[in-house]
């Protein structure tokens, strides 16, 4: 049972709740992870109109008027620009504002009108940027989506681990993920054609046509069910057991449903669930939490999608260079989450991040010695037979990330916290995870100016850190019941462990038991 050690009545012996894969699951879950595919959209879209002549001319004439500057040819300088790296991530840091509020929203409004929220500030947002007339505009545009991924991040990756069976629910969790890299590959093609429309209006197009994920989102929202979790949470305790019954599609509903009932009463009894995830028993999943979302940021994801154009120019793609490299890296990014879905419930959570740290560590040092070696900074003198190795190089980097960190920095977050802290630990993940994506975005120009090819070494030594990381100090947490984790995960791990409150009558024994033989256990602690 989650939380202050108490037991639950049932299921904390490991006894798989039954459930079935209804369709009703499987139909939520998709629809609720198109908040993905809209996140996905807005990361995707934004770099391909930043690069649009009509663009920077109305919004950025300076950059404009620089970008071509005769004489600036540097392969790692020539995109350095403070203003048009704020217009980028300024998405981020309205998003990280309003996840507070989120936080909210999702614990006494629920999960589902969250959901809904989030659409609506994706639609006017897209409106806002597609009619943008002045800079203004288009910030404020760019704010309203920044809201719109606040909600939709701090609800969705939980809506997805409580509506899914536990077998499974890691699988579902990824559509997130999986629809993010969709949003991605999309908004590149959708940029790639839009470039090409004469008469200034192609970038509106780009930014308009983000209104479509934002409509998914907004009617999914609308047609899905509240999660059990959620519904127990707020006293709806009738429609929560029909709920649970309807999506597991089982009568024997009862040994999950007490379970939940516990867990809603420990949740109420906490008045301050971000205050109490300061306490001793919640820090392991805040550390875990924390930890993930900064090295997600840091594996160096957005170097390899920012400098493969300049890659792939190499092999004489010459202009197209740019669609070649976002269909090809974005495809590799799609069908490697796909290959998440069906891996991370088999194979676990430790076993892709960890083999997934290993094959970027490689392939980022690899293409580091490459590039230092064989390309100068004013020249693009790789040759083709170096410049293939490198781009299997980019391959093999982005598959790993796609099938690790990408969706396990999202679902390992919003499976372990305790339903009395999981708005709020939910909402402190997608805090840290947008203050470190506008901390890369803002400072990554200049970064690669700086670094040179000695960024992929500045973030190959992230992923060294980060594996160890997760040798040490991550426990698994595949084929747990989500109100579970603290008996069966945090209290079995050889260092978490420690921090866990052990209140409970079984724990109180061993300690009678201790000091009755002449030890003390809580003096380990």
């Amino acid at each position: 049972m989650a939380g202050g050690g108490l037991s639950a009545p049932a299921g904390s012996s490991g006894v798989e709740f039954e459930a079935k894969i209804t369709p009703i699951v499987i139909i939520s879950c998709i629809m609720a992870a198109t908040g993905g595919l809209m996140f996905g959209y807005d990361v995707g879209v934004s770099g391909g109109v930043t690069s649009m002549d009509d663009f920077l001319i109305k919004f950025f004439p300076v950059v404009y008027k620089r970008k071509n500057e005769p004489g600036l040819n540097s392969n790692y300088c020539k995109y350095d620009n403070k203003g048009l790296q704020l217009f980028t991530s300024s998405l981020y840091l309205a998003g990280l504002t309003s996840t507070f509020f989120a936080s909210y929203t999702t614990r006494k409004l629920g999960r589902r009108l969250t959901m809904l929220i989030a659409g609506v500030f994706f639609i006017v947002g897209v409106i806002l940027n597609a009619a943008a007339q002045d800079l203004a505009m288009l910030i404020i545009g760019r704010i309203l989506l920044g809201c719109g991924v606040g909600f939709a991040n701090q609800a969705v990756p939980v809506f997805l681990s409580e509506i899914a069976p536990t077998r499974i629910r890691g699988g579902l969790n990824i559509l997130f993920q999986l629809n993010i890299t969709i949003g991605i590959l999309f908004a590149n093609l959708v940029n790639y054609g839009t470039a090409k429309i004469k008469g200034g209006y192609g970038w509106r197009i780009s930014l308009g046509l983000a209104g479509i994920p934002a409509l998914l989102l907004t009617v999914g929202a609308l047609l899905v069910v509240d999660t059990p979790n959620s519904l127990i949470e707020r006293g709806r305790l009738d429609e929560g057991k029909s709920v649970l019954r309807k999506i597991r599609g089982t009568d024997n509903i009862e040994p999950e449903f007490l379970e939940l009932v516990e867990a809603s009463r420990v949740a109420k009894e906490v008045k301050h669930p971000f205050r109490n995830l300061l306490k001793r028993r919640n820090r392991p999943q805040l550390i875990i939490a924390i930890a993930l979302q900064v090295f997600q940021q840091f594996t160096g994801i957005n170097a390899i999608m920012f400098y493969a154009p300049v890659l792939f120019d190499t092999l004489g793609f010459g202009s197209d260079a740019s669609l070649y490299s976002s269909v090809i890296t974005g495809a590799v990014n799609v069908l490697s989450t796909i290959v998440s879905i069906y891996s991370v419930d088999k194979l676990g959570r430790r076993m892709l991040l960890l083999e997934a740290g290993l094959q970027m560590f490689f392939s980022q040092v690899v293409i580091a010695i490459l590039l230092g070696v064989k390309l100068g900074d004013h020249t693009e003198s790789l040759s083709k037979g170096y410049a293939i190795i490198v781009v299997v190089m980019v391959c093999t980097f982005v598959s790993a990330f796609a099938w690790s960190w990408g969706p396990l920095g999202w679902l390992i977050p919003s499976e372990t916290f305790p339903l009395e802290t999981r708005s709020a630990g939910q909402s402190i993940t997608v805090c840290v995870n947008l203050l470190f994506t506008f901390v890369i975005a803002q400072a990554f120009l200049s970064m690669l100016c700086h670094f040179k090819f000695g960024i992929f070494i500045f973030f190959s030594g992230w992923v060294f850190i980060m594996s160890c990381f997760v040798f040490f100090l991550l426990p698994e947490t595949k084929n747990i019941p989500i109100e579970e984790m603290t008996e069966r995960v945090w209290k079995q791990h050889w260092l978490w462990r420690r921090f866990m409150d052990y209140d409970d009558d079984i724990y109180n024994g061993v300690v009678k038991e201790g000091k009755s033989n002449g030890f003390d256990p809580t003096s380990q602690l």
